[in-house]
């Protein structure tokens, strides 16, 4: 079983007082975590699936006496998908303020959901945890040197959801991630109220596949859809929500050529872009391996930053004379800029921004160097 690098830091968390809320798309492997983290304790505990009408039904009751007798002896408390019970906030905030001792985490797919039913009844008693698709820092001990690259080429087109890459045949993974893609990725998005038009999301999502890389203008999306800006912005917030996609603003500190008007919208898994625009053939039947590469390499490099607790502002920058640089990160009081090249090892430092911003640093990360970016 492959370790997951938030394992040891929610263990520590795991405190009498506070609720551990773990949050991550469907798929991404959050039960079998559980799981295990329950395996390495040795109280007794109570592992519970929000999903299950009859949980639902024996926490309704909410008093202290109730929640007494079903808990009995447990000092660990476990509820998966705890966005589909009812008052959830409130039921373990009256939990953890009456029973002396008590440990509990929960999960959900859907931050929308679970954040805005626990954040006001459990303010500063939660900690909060993301769990993304397998990250690069996870899966490095699983491959030899020489494995390494053909690896790496196949999460570029795959991605790296723990049963995709648990799985040999090809066929196999790409009937996978068709069935992910369709039956589970927007499952709580469509649950959610004032949402019910799959195919225009669907549609949205493919739009976006496609200009992952590129800046994303609403009003092209909206006219392309036919619907309204503002229900483009909302769907898109809503997919960034579920952990779908995440955006990326354009950097500026008022260089008056910088362009700020349109964001970046990335995918937290290639294999789910690749599915939606129905490419899953290797790099060398492919003519977007640069988009692969952006869309790959700053999709693990939020999971570093969440996993190793880096704080950082993250960007592109462009200018309207179409300089650019693919990721800015601001942080520590300096400037980081990095261009991605899949094969490249070198490119040139924009002038406009070295001469704008003459402290910060400048790399190029490729094929050949990604680990130290990353891990």
């Amino acid at each position: 079983m492959i370790t997951r690098k938030i394992e040891s830091v929610i263990l520590e968390s795991l405190v009498p007082g506070k609720v551990v809320i773990l949050l991550g798309a469907r798929r991404t492997g959050k039960t079998v975590l559980l799981k295990k983290i329950v395996s390495m304790i040795s109280e007794p505990s109570i592992f519970f699936n929000g999903e299950d009408f009859e949980v639902q039904r024996l926490l309704e009751n909410r008093s202290v006496a109730n929640y007494e007798r079903i808990l009995g002896t447990t000092k660990l408390l476990v509820i998966d998908e705890a966005q589909k019970v009812p008052e959830i906030g409130k039921i373990l905030k009256l939990m953890i303020d009456s029973i002396p001792g008590l440990r509990i985490i929960v999960t959900g797919s859907s931050a929308f959901d679970l954040t805005g039913k626990l954040g006001e009844p459990l303010t500063g008693r939660n900690r909060t945890f993301r769990l993304f698709p397998l990250s690069e820092q996870e899966l490095d001990p699983l491959y030899g040197i020489t494995e390494k690259r053909a690896a790496l080429e196949e999460r570029l087109v795959f991605g790296s959801y723990p049963e995709v890459i648990s799985i040999d045949d090809r066929e196999a993974k790409v009937n996978y991630l068709k069935e992910l893609v369709n039956d589970y990725l927007l499952r709580d998005l469509l649950s959610f109220e004032g949402v019910k038009n799959a195919g225009v999301i669907n549609n949205l999502l493919r739009l976006v596949a496609f200009q992952a890389g590129s800046e994303v203008s609403m009003s092209e999306l909206s006219s392309n859809l036919g619907i309204a800006r503002n229900t483009v912005e909302k769907y898109l917030d809503l997919l960034s929500k579920v952990y779908v996609i995440f955006k990326v603003e354009g950097f500026s500190r008022n260089l008056r050529k910088e362009i700020t008007k349109n964001a970046k919208w990335y995918f937290y898994d290639n294999g789910i872009r690749n599915t939606l625009v129905a490419n899953l053939n290797p790099l060398g039947l492919r003519n977007d391996t640069g988009s692969l590469w952006e869309n790959f390499i700053i999709s693990e490099r939020i999971k570093f930053q969440e996993y190793q607790n880096v704080l950082s502002n993250n960007f592109f920058w462009r200018t309207y004379d179409k300089q650019e640089i693919d990721w800015i990160e601001e942080r520590g009081g300096k400037l980081f800029a990095y261009e991605f090249k899949f094969n490249k090892e070198k490119a040139k430092f924009p002038i406009a921004f070295s001469e704008a911003y003459p402290e910060s640093e400048f790399r190029v990360i490729s094929a050949n160097n990604y680990h130290e970016f990353v891990l």
